[in-house]
């Protein structure tokens, strides 16, 4: 699916005053599933964090502060800001059975559940140790995020796309299309139809004419 096929899906989108979001997009079959109409759920409450003060990002490395992963380090993977959760790889994994039927017990498979953000902490890359962290400026003006134990800056991480690819690292090979090039306008609107054009284009006189008819 093209990017913009989807940012124009997540604009469109409209969710009753009472949705409940999860882990799906809204506009999917399993977040519809779970929010059937006429069927009111129970109001969850979640802290309002602005988004200028959100500090974990996906990619981000961060230690887990309660619970059975208490201790450990996982990288963030996803990040659900209307309910304040993320998704660490390899971390907080749930078993379950899927597809259960009369004569079939279904299929034991291990997925990854959310940890609200309150229960993780980011790691600071100079030492690996956790820390809290505030935004800052820096003398370029450019907005930060610093370690408050050491003062270090810790950036933000490079996003891959899933073939492995940085954008802002990206560079361009022979073979590929150049900014200027994309932007060039070479197309001349024209009245003609496509068949005259190709006969203008290659020199082809057509003396030819319809006959006339009449419609009575």
């Amino acid at each position: 699916m093209r990017l913009t096929t989807l940012m124009s899906m997540a604009a469109r989108v409209v969710v009753p005053k009472d949705f409940r979001y999860g882990t799906n997009r809204p506009w999917t079959p399993a977040a519809k599933k779970l929010n059937p109409p006429g069927k009111k759920r129970r109001k969850v409450f979640v802290e309002p964090i602005a988004a200028e003060d959100w500090s974990v990002f996906r990619g981000d490395t961060v230690e887990v502060l309660t619970g059975k992963d208490k201790g450990k380090q996982g990288k963030v993977v996803q990040v659900f800001r209307r309910r304040n959760w993320v998704m660490l790889e390899g971390m907080n994994i749930h078993h379950r059975y899927i597809g259960k039927s009369e004569d079939y017990r279904g299929t034991y498979i291990a997925s990854e559940a959310p940890v609200l953000l309150r229960d993780v902490t980011l790691i600071d890359p100079s030492d690996r140790k956790p820390t809290e962290v505030e935004w800052k400026f820096t003398e370029e003006g450019e907005r930060v995020r610093v370690s408050l134990r050491t003062g270090r800056i810790i950036p933000k991480p490079v996003l891959e796309r899933r073939d492995g690819i940085v954008p802002s690292q990206w560079k361009d090979g022979p073979k590929d299309t150049s900014p200027d090039d994309t932007l060039e306008k070479t197309y001349v609107p024209s009245l003609k139809t496509l068949e005259e054009e190709v006969m203008e284009k290659m020199g082809i006189q057509e003396n030819r004419r319809h006959r006339r008819s009449y419609w009575y």
